[in-house]
């Protein structure tokens, strides 16, 4: 048997604390068997490959043959048209994914506590699509509050994809403070349906989307203020500019991702 692994991501390993107890270990022997008795690595994403260099070099293995090939999607259904679309005029932000520590939710719910002392009905609505993971009880606690911070704050732990193109249509952007990434299927998702994206400035976004969206350190609170504030204004220069941006995206394909394996496991 000749091995082909396809490796999503090393955080369990460059950051375990974010991850299950135990999880840092279980992944370590997972990387060292692929390193060991690979004939080739598919990664997600160079980003991902070059985080497994790096733990081959400190684990002093050899470096298989690899290839990077950005994962695929399918554009989203239609949204239906509705003659009453005041709704879509009211601003909201998604962030989509597990609701997990590294993603960074905890963040953003102080970032729409803040919202709401500012501006009171007025804030912004916060989507949160995802079901609950690991490592967030913080978060937890707050979605589970009544209110959840004055009624500004919603959770949709499922989520069809009728359900998901609706909202991203109305929202001023979807918003990625990941702390740690391997891919970012949704970024890509949400830059195929036309919607901004303002994301932490990790190399795996950059990597997928150039400089297409707005680039924030995620630990910056008032950076992610600042832009949530005039992306509410759909008519704010700064929105503007991202969506004349959003026009240069190519979206990775299955086609192309496959086409590329393809190609490379001829050469193994």
């Amino acid at each position: 048997m000749r091995p082909v692994y396809f490796v999503h991501d090393l955080i369990p390993i460059s950051h375990p604390e974010y991850c299950r107890a135990g999880e840092q270990a279980r992944h370590r022997l997972r990387m060292l068997t692929v390193l060991d008795t690979a004939v080739g690595v598919v990664g997600n994403s160079a980003a991902t490959l070059a985080e497994l260099r790096l733990f081959g070099h400190e684990e002093a293995r050899t470096y298989p043959p690899a290839i990077a090939a950005l994962l695929g999607g399918e554009a989203l259904p239609a949204v239906p048209y509705n003659a009453n679309r005041s709704d879509y005029d009211a601003p909201s932000f998604v962030v989509l994914g597990t609701i997990e520590a590294r993603k960074n939710h905890w963040m953003l719910l102080q970032l729409w506590s803040r919202l709401v002392e500012k501006f009171g009905e007025g804030a912004p609505q916060l989507i949160i699509i995802g079901q609950r993971g690991w490592e967030c009880d913080q978060v937890f606690d707050v979605l589970d509050q009544p209110g959840r911070i004055r009624g500004k704050v919603a959770e949709l732990g499922r989520c069809s994809d009728q359900d998901l193109a609706i909202q991203l249509a109305k929202a001023r952007a979807v918003l990625f403070p990941s702390l740690a990434e391997g891919y970012g299927l949704p970024l890509a998702e949400s830059l195929r349906a036309g919607v901004p994206v303002i994301a932490s400035d990790l190399p795996v976004f950059r990597e997928i989307a150039g400089e297409i969206p707005e680039y924030l350190d995620p630990s910056d609170i008032q950076a992610w203020e600042d832009a949530i504030i005039d992306y509410s204004d759909k008519k704010h220069s700064r929105r503007v500019a991202h969506l004349a941006r959003l026009k240069d995206f190519n979206a990775p394909t299955w086609q192309s991702h496959f086409a590329a394996i393809d190609a490379w496991m001829a050469t193994l």
